[in-house]
């Protein structure tokens, strides 16, 4: 049997821990998870079916691709498409009871007249997908398909920035012009769903929080759970003499004998090049740096002052349950979502 040099390991329990977090929020909250880039990267069959079997009847994916891969048969389950109808036959997401989200006046007129339910989206100043606050239709508000009105935040992740204040005037300002009391009114995603219970209304969104990540916001970093372990491993190791260069382009020569191992996962695989020279890596509690450039499928650590013994087959960790997607994000400077989402398919995933 062919074993993986490379393993993302899913904690399907922290996974519902971070779930129930956003849960007790509020009494009867609608936490509608975001699933959309196959679940950030973790599987879109696997994730749903866990969070379907713990309750949750509402998720958010970005087209309508996404949903089409989701083998929805639950009548209760309800599947919103963020990016709207793009030109898609409407047909098709009534046939596969997937509601999109609509997000410009175009599609609004393309939908207005049919029997299916939507949403809308409007953006009260992030200024990207969505109907602009200030020019909303008067004929939508008492439009009866309208199942869900939503908005987004442009800065949820800083907790000072006023913005958020002023997008959440601008959208409660709105959703007082429709009728219907069967509307959803959604506003807050990972970090909006802590800024303050006012940011709650109907629905939160949780994406990267779901998933182990916080974006550096300290009250979800004591409450969220680490998902994800992504793992690496040894596929050679060997000592070099001093004064030899180590990987491409020479970045990286020994100024003694040295002790190196290969790690069998690349940049092909998500771990960015960003990190040559200057990444760490883990083995229980022993650090080692990354040396020399990081290739399309393999890396290498020095391992001379290691005091375990440490062989070929044997694993390493990029991220673990100790060092989060937040720290290794923080080494790419970069966030977390990029970097969860930039796991390559090569790497296998485990679910535990």
């Amino acid at each position: 049997m062919i074993k993986n040099s490379f393993i993302l390991e899913i904690n399907k329990k922290n996974i519902i821990k971070n779930y129930s977090f956003y849960r007790k929020r509020k009494k009867k909250l609608l936490v509608a998870p975001t699933i959309k880039a196959n679940a950030y990267g973790l599987g879109y069959d696997e994730i749903f079916k866990l969070l379907k079997r713990n309750g949750c009847r509402h998720f958010f994916v970005a087209t309508l691709e996404e949903g089409l891969k989701i083998q929805n048969r639950d009548k209760t389950v309800k599947i919103y498409v963020l990016n709207g109808i793009q030109k898609n036959k409407i047909s098709l997401f009534k046939k596969n009871k997937l509601i999109p989200i609509i997000n410009n006046v175009e599609d609004l007129e393309l939908i207005i007249s049919t029997n299916i339910n939507f949403g809308v989206h409007i953006d009260t100043g992030i200024n990207r997908l969505g109907i602009d606050y200030k020019n909303v239709p008067k004929e939508i508000f008492d439009n009866k398909n309208i199942c869900l009105v939503m908005s987004h935040l442009a800065s949820a992740d800083e907790i000072k920035n006023k913005y958020n204040q002023i997008q959440k005037d601008r959208f409660i300002n709105i959703i007082k012009k429709f009728k219907s009391k069967k509307i959803i009114f959604s506003l807050a995603n990972s970090s909006g769903s802590v800024l303050s219970k006012s940011f709650l209304l109907d629905m939160i969104r949780p994406g990267i929080g779901l998933y182990g990540g916080n974006n550096s916001n300290k009250l979800l970093n004591k409450k969220i759970k680490p998902v994800i372990k992504l793992s690496g491993k040894i596929i050679q190791i060997k000592t070099i003499t001093k004064n030899q260069y180590i990987g491409y382009n020479q970045k990286f020569i020994t100024n003694k004998k040295t002790k190196i191992a290969i790690i069998g996962i690349g940049y092909a695989d998500g771990i960015p090049r960003s990190l040559s020279n200057k990444g760490i890596v883990y083995y229980k509690n022993n650090k080692f740096k990354i040396i020399g450039r990081i290739s399309m499928d393999s890396f290498t650590i020095d391992i001379t002052k290691s005091k375990n013994n440490l062989k070929v087959g044997m694993f390493v960790d990029l991220i673990n349950h100790t060092y989060g997607i937040e720290h290794f994000a923080k080494q790419c400077k970069t966030i977390s979502n990029e970097v969860i989402t930039n796991i390559g398919i090569r790497v296998k995933k485990i679910y535990a």
